[in-house]
């Protein structure tokens, strides 16, 4: 038997550096990988870290605003005038509406597009039509889009209606929106925002500068289905919320006089009104109303543009004979003339420059002091006081009480009126001037000037807005009362007491009586332009005083244009009658307990 010698196969050199060259490839390749990865892995996790991380985060995570709250307005007593609350806008990511699963009864059912459009469309009043053409169109303009509106400013019940679906392609923003929740209660003063949020008109414009809020940012992540992860919101900057408009309003008063003055418009068959209630020691507005009024909740319920602002402060108009109040308190403080001082009132005058003056109705000459001429509202009687004073001065005394400058108030497009200056009147408008024509003013001017003449001749800066009331409390922004004297205390008086005598003798006396209170008032009666440079057949007609007028402490002011029912001053008289009856009860007046003055209205 023979015996096969391994030994000698095993140890051949030519297997044994074949085996080390296969070896020795093998871990070149090995090493060679390692170093393409690592080389790779060194790209990524250094080299384009940043970029690949800001793209990775760009792909998944999602930017929206984080509203600032536009800051509220409210009365006097810190009742809510118009404040902000939160409405949701319903969204989804049209690429991932897809089908669903969804347990119910303990068993997974699965929910097409179609079902979930029919549930998001009834949960919004939508059909789910509508919201099946919103996915299609919003894909159709951008096949990867990630965002379109359901609905816009939803109330939180249907946010929850939508929510509670757990449909996984449905999301929500908060939207602020502007709510009113006095409706009409002025209105008119607050303006109201367009539809995207800007102010239009009144306080909301006007004091932009307080209310407006500053929005922030923040992103979150959302996985691959769109949904958002939890906690991976990220705030970017901060929101500040608006500060607070304080006015010098009583919401119960203000809506008290817009309803008396509306009804009475109605009644007359008005074209417009405006009412005014003024505190006569402080400036401050009560009350600003003014008919058509307008819901700033509703700002298309107001068909006419015109009458969704506030005339009181934007519309200037003659005034009329209320005007000769400021006349007469002229002549009495440039001293001039007296309260004895005794003229002769004719029904028709011609002074020496060719101005031709004439009063409302026929009368023979008339032995008048300055009392009866305005019991009279005699324009010729009062052309005959004024032209004791130059004209310089009669200018000078209007621009003292506010005529031709617009108020204190700084409310958007406020009308200051029109006062010619001196060197442009002509021989008419120097007499007109004296007696409330051939010059404008506002309802808030003509407040003023009784304003004035209640406080003892200290014109006090018509004030409508507190201060801007910051989130800490501070009031910002508050303007300056500080009062200035027009008249002398004496002057004040005796014009005080000829106004007395106008409430107590004038023709429409029993309509604007007020029992237990001394009351100062005037009417006035003037034509109406026609917009073409002339007077139509219309008449504003109006009514001005203030009470206790022994302790004066409340103004009220009222205008009715063209009553074609009424045009008289007895049509605004009941109405400042009803108004300064609420104004005394309300505030609680003291009655007044001295006697009125008698004056002689002739000698």
């Amino acid at each position: 038997m023979s015996v096969r010698n391994s030994s000698a196969g095993d140890n051949n050199p030519t297997k044994s550096r074949s085996s080390r060259r296969r070896t020795f490839f093998t871990i070149v390749v090995l090493f060679a990988v390692i170093a393409v990865f690592l080389v790779r892995l060194v790209d990524i996790q250094v080299v384009q870290a940043d970029s690949l991380t800001a793209d990775s985060v760009g792909n998944r995570s999602v930017g929206q605003v984080v509203y600032g709250s536009r800051g509220e307005i409210v009365d006097t007593n810190g009742v809510v005038l118009a404040g902000t609350v939160m409405r949701f806008n319903i969204t989804m990511s049209p690429v991932n509406a897809t089908p669903f699963k969804r347990t119910v009864n303990g068993k997974k059912i699965e929910i097409s597009v179609a079902e979930a459009a029919a549930e998001i469309g009834a949960a919004t009043g939508q059909s789910g039509d509508a919201i099946l053409s919103t996915i299609s169109t919003a894909l159709k303009a951008n096949a990867k889009t990630n965002f379109a509106y359901i609905a816009k400013k939803v109330d939180v019940d249907v946010l929850r209606a939508v929510q509670d679906l757990h449909i996984p392609w449905t999301y929500s923003e908060k939207s602020p929106s502007r709510v009113y929740p006095n409706g009409a209660v002025a209105g008119n003063v607050l303006g109201f925002l367009s539809g995207e949020g800007v102010p239009q008109a009144g306080l909301e414009s006007g004091q932009e500068t307080c209310l407006a809020s500053t929005n922030g940012s923040e992103t979150y992540e959302k996985g691959a289905d769109g949904v958002r992860i939890p906690g991976s919101s990220v705030t970017s900057s901060e929101a500040v919320d608006g500060g607070d408009v304080v006015t010098t309003i009583d919401s119960d008063l203000q809506w008290f006089v817009q309803q008396t003055l509306a009804a009475r418009a109605q009644e007359t068959g008005a074209a417009w009104a405006t009412a005014v209630v003024q505190d006569a020691k402080s400036g401050k507005l009560l009350a600003v109303a003014d008919y058509p009024s307008v819901d700033p909740n509703n700002v298309g319920g107001t068909k006419n543009p015109e009458d969704r602002g506030s005339r009181a402060f934007t519309q200037s108009f003659e005034p009329g004979s209320t005007f000769k109040a400021l006349t007469a308190a002229s002549v009495l403080d440039a001293g001039v003339a007296t309260l004895d001082t005794g003229i002769v009132v004719p029904y028709r005058y011609l002074p020496a420059n060719g101005a031709n003056i004439n009063d409302s109705h026929q009368h023979p000459d008339q032995r008048m002091t300055l009392t009866g001429v305005l019991i009279d509202s005699s324009n010729t009687g009062m052309s005959k006081f004024g032209e004791l004073l130059t004209k310089q001065q009669r200018f000078d005394y209007m621009k003292a009480f506010g005529v031709g400058t617009a108020t204190e108030t700084g409310f958007p497009r406020e009308d200051g009126g029109i006062l010619h200056a001196v060197d442009d009147w002509d021989s008419q408008t120097n007499y007109a001037t004296m007696f409330g024509q051939g010059l404008t003013t506002s309802a808030l001017q003509i407040a003023s000037i009784y304003q004035t003449i209640a406080n003892d001749g200290v014109r006090m800066p018509v004030q409508l807005v507190e201060g801007c009331r910051q989130s800490d409390g501070t009031m910002t922004e508050v303007p300056d009362v500080t009062g200035t004297r027009v008249l002398s205390e004496t002057a004040a008086h005796e014009t005080s007491d000829v106004l007395e005598m106008v409430y107590q003798k004038s023709w429409v006396a029993s309509k604007w009586n007020i029992p237990g209170y001394r009351v100062a008032a005037k009417t006035g009666t003037a034509q109406m332009p026609d917009g073409k440079g002339g007077y139509s057949d219309g008449y504003l007609v109006s009514v001005s005083g203030y009470a206790p007028a022994d302790d004066a402490q409340y103004v009220v002011s009222v205008s009715i244009a063209d009553p074609v029912k009424l045009n008289t001053s007895a049509a605004p008289a009941p109405v400042f009658q009803e108004i300064m009856s609420q104004v005394l009860k309300k505030y609680r007046a003291v009655p007044s307990g001295a006697t009125p003055p008698d004056l002689p209205s002739t000698w």
